[in-house]
Formats: structure tokens, C-alpha cells, sequence
């Protein structure tokens, strides 16, 4: 597998620490709100990577933090006279509805920051011992020009950094591209004793502190937005190989920014949403299908003409599964012929077809292809032969199911339920034809029609779907 290294700016063949095992950590949400699409793009990617990992053989240890401690959820806890702790568990596990939802897998660990605070300390502390840090009336910042190798990610160069926009200035750090470790407490602030004194972890601090308490010191995988490169990744970078003297990932894996409508998405510009306020209107599958259908170093644009297309697309594989279903439970041939040895054959290529484009850099637009492909070949031989047997159903059904598993999709299975109303109807129908009643059968199907009911005459029988 090759996967291009942020670091490197190029692809590079995929060789972990250890043999058929991978460490990799992934940045997490702040919980102060519903996570926006702009989180749900890394979730929703860096969930699939991890799961391709685990399809190619490797056991995956991975990470996702929560960050339940900043200015942020500070502000809004003290707006709404509640704890920060209050606010964090609050949407900690609204986080893991729309995580369930769009098929995200829970991480091997989620560490909380709260939670791990004297591996924070630990870590300053020892950057602090290092000569890489240093205490300015509780505040403890981190000595960016000290780490000589500072900038290496993001290949910003120092000096051009330390007069950019973003840069906050504070007339007590010794140099303007210095960073805060540790905070000092401030009224109305939850706050930890420390040897500088009560305050709390800055935000880069905390993923290199759980990072290595629960991966070790060098990982194999740090994935994230593209907006992370500078300055949280390069932060962690900094900090980490200055307390270890040992690289911090050997592979920096990023994600393309999201557009909605042609913008970038803001709330300045009013066109910033929730994944809570998407799923009002589209499905939780459909967002995910959208979300891989492009490669996710490229940007991606949002509109809702773009998500139809995504779940007619989705529609159409759920459609393939459907009919599948449909003939297993309603075909008697028990032995394959020739010609399904071929057609099993057939659908194994489709398989090498799609580890070839997952292989490519996590090419998940060319492995939905590869679906496609394969949906195409299934329809073909599934309507050129009358009768088919089970086993080779079955066995179209469970690649399509395996592949869209890598994916995260197409495991909903489709057990759709009429009621009785709808069921009669459909009977009625059948009696119909069989009568040769052909107006009658005729206005029922356009009855059911009118209900959302479409209906399909095939050999084997009447299919029927929702629309």
C-alpha cells in the first residue's frame, strides 16, 4: 500500500514499525457543539483507512482523543451555567450518535485530556528539564526556535512565520512563535495543581501527551484535516521529538477541505452545518458515500444536488443487494453451471480491481467505481439467466457486502416490511394478472405508485422498493 506523507509530499510504500500490526492516531473532536462536515470528512476517511487496514491483515491500534478542555468550551459552559465537564459529556455522546450513524467505528481508546493530566504534566515537565520550555508567572511555553528542526511539516520557514497574521502576540514569550503548554488559571476556569501552579493543558500538549501514553513514543499513522498541518501537527511534532529525541509518526496523512456550494464553509459566510442539521434531510450513509466518492486529499464540494446524487448512487447498490435477497429466497436451482464458475470468477477480479485502487493512496472514488463494475456485472448475468443457483447468489451478495464493509457501507440489510395495506394491494395485483385483468393491474400498480411503492416484473417474480 502507498499513502502520501505530508512530510514528504509524496506517496510512499506503506511499512509499518511492527510486522502486520499498525499504531495510528487520529485528531478529535473539541466537544462544545455537534461536529460540523468539515470534522465528519477525517472521521469518515480516516475510519475507512483503518478499516482497509484491518481487511489487508494488520491488527490497528488506534486512537481518537477528545478535546474536553479549551477557551472554547470554557465560554460556552459558563454561558449556559453549567461545568465544562457538564457540556463534554453532553456531546461526547452526542458525538458517538453521529459517529454511529455515518458507520465510524469507536476507536481502540478515546481518551479524554481531563482524564490524562499528569501525562500532560509529565511531558512539560520533561521538555521543561529538556531546555525546551520555559515559566512565565504560571504559563508555561514551549521554545519554538530552539527545536531546530521546526517547520518541517507544514515547510513554513520561522522567521516568515513569526510575522504571520495568526501569530497571538504576548509580550512575555521570549520569541513570537513560541506556544503555550500549560495555562495558568484564570476566574471562572477549571484548573489542575501543577508545579507552575493551578492552570490547565494548552491544545497542542494534549495529543502528544495521549499519543504516547497509549501508542508509545514513535507511531506509525497521525492523521487529520489539512487545516491541522500548521500550527497543532507541527506543534506536536516540536514538542514531542524535543522530549523524545525520537521521530513522532513516520507517516502524516491529511484530508482535503470541504466547500459547500463553491465556499469554503464559515460561519461568517453562513453556510457552516452540523452533520445533526444534514441528517434532517439525507441519510447518515448518504453522507458517508458522499464523502468517499471523491479522494480525500482533494477538496470535496457540498450542495444538496450533490448529495442526491450520492444517494441515488447508494440507491443503486442497495438496489443490486435487494434483488439479490429477492433471488435467493425465490429460486429453486441448487447446481451451478459453467458458466456461474465464470461469473464467480468474474466478481474475484472485481475484488483485485478494488484493493488496487485502495492500495493507490486510499483511492476510495476509484474502489466505489470498482462497485459499480461489479453491480453491472451482477445485473447482467443475473438478468441473462433464468435460473441461478443460490450458491452463486449468495456469493455475489457476500463479495458486495464484504467490499462495502471496507467501505463502511451497504451492511444495512434489506428487510424492508409493507403493510398490510400495501401487501394486499401487491396480491390483488398478482391475482389480476394471472386473471389477465389488465386494467385493474394497471390501476393497482398506479395506486401503489402514488404511495412510493415502484414495482418490477421479472421472470423470477414481482420485485417491488420504496421511492
Amino acid at each position: 500500500m502507498k499513502l502520501y506523507n505530508t512530510m514528504t509530499r509524496k506517496k510512499e510504500d506503506f511499512k509499518p514499525l511492527e510486522p502486520n500490526k499498525v499504531k495510528m492516531y487520529s485528531c478529535g473532536p473539541t466537544v462544545y457543539n455537534y461536529f460540523h462536515l468539515g470534522n465528519a470528512r477525517p472521521f469518515i476517511v480516516f475510519d475507512t483507512l483503518r478499516r482497509y487496514l484491518s481487511f489487508t491483515g494488520y491488527a490497528v491500534e488506534f486512537v481518537q482523543n477528545f478535546t474536553d478542555i479549551d477557551d472554547k468550551m470554557i465560554k460556552r459552559a459558563n454561558e449556559e451555567g453549567i461545568t465544562v465537564k457538564e457540556l463534554a459529556d453532553r456531546f461526547i455522546a452526542e458525538y458517538f450518535i453521529d459517529a454511529k450513524g455515518l458507520g465510524i467505528t469507536e476507536a481502540t481508546v478515546h481518551p479524554k485530556a481531563t482524564e490524562n493530566i499528569d501525562a500532560i504534566i509529565e511531558l512539560i515537565s520533561k521538555l521543561e528539564n529538556n531546555g525546551f520550555a520555559y515559566n512565565v508567572d504560571g504559563d508555561v511555553y514551549f521554545s519554538a526556535k530552539k527545536f531546530k528542526e521546526y517547520g518541517k511539516l507544514s515547510q513554513h520557514n520561522l522567521e516568515d512565520l513569526a510575522t504571520g497574521a495568526r501569530v497571538n502576540i504576548d509580550e512575555r514569550k521570549i520569541d513570537p512563535m513560541d506556544f503555550a503548554v500549560w495555562k495558568a488559571q484564570k476566574p471562572n476556569e477549571p484548573a489542575w495543581d501543577s508545579p507552575w501552579g493551578k492552570g490547565r493543558p494548552g491544545w497542542h500538549i494534549e495529543c502528544s501527551a495521549m499519543s504516547m501514553k497509549y501508542l508509545g513514543e514513535t507511531i506509525d499513522i497521525h492523521s487529520g484535516g489539512q487545516d491541522l498541518v500548521f500550527p497543532h501537527h507541527e506543534n506536536e511534532i516540536a514538542q514531542s521529538e524535543a522530549a523524545t529525541g525520537k521521530p513522532f509518526a513516520n507517516y502524516w496523512v491529511h484530508n482535503g477541505f470541504i466547500n459547500v456550494n463553491n465556499e469554503k464553509m464559515s460561519k461568517s459566510l453562513g453556510n457552516f452545518f452540523t452533520v445533526r442539521d444534514i441528517v434532517k434531510k439525507f441519510d447518515y450513509e448518504v453522507i458517508r458515500f458522499f464523502m468517499l466518492s471523491a479522494h480525500y486529499r482533494s477538496p470535496i464540494n457540498f450542495s444538496d444536488d450533490l448529495l442526491e446524487q450520492a444517494k441515488s448512487g447508494l440507491e443503486r447498490l442497495y438496489t443490486c443487494l435487494e434483488n439479490l435477497d429477492y433471488l435467493i429466497k425465490n429460486n429453486s436451482a441448487s447446481n451451478p453451471d459453467s458458466s456461474e464458475s465464470n461469473f464467480e470468477k468474474a466478481l474475484l477480479s472485481y475484488k483485485d480491481k478494488f484493493k488496487s485502487a485502495m492500495d493507490d493512496d486510499l483511492n476510495t472514488a476509484d474502489a466505489i467505481a470498482v462497485l459499480f463494475d461489479m453491480v453491472r456485472e451482477i445485473n447482467t448475468f443475473v438478468n441473462s439467466n433464468n435460473s441461478i443457483s443460490v450458491k452463486s447468489l449468495e456469493f455475489a451478495k457476500s463479495m458486495l457486502k464484504e467490499l462495502g464493509n471496507v467501505l463502511g457501507l451497504l451492511q444495512r440489510e434489506g428487510s424492508q416490511t409493507l403493510d398490510q395495506e400495501v401487501e394486499e394491494l401487491i396480491n390483488q395485483r398478482q391475482q389480476a394478472r394471472k386473471d389477465k385483468n389488465w386494467k385493474l393491474a394497471d390501476e393497482i400498480r398506479d395506486k401503489l405508485k402514488s404511495m412510493g411503492i415502484a414495482l418490477e416484473d421479472t421472470p423470477q417474480g414481482v420485485k417491488w422498493k420504496q421511492v
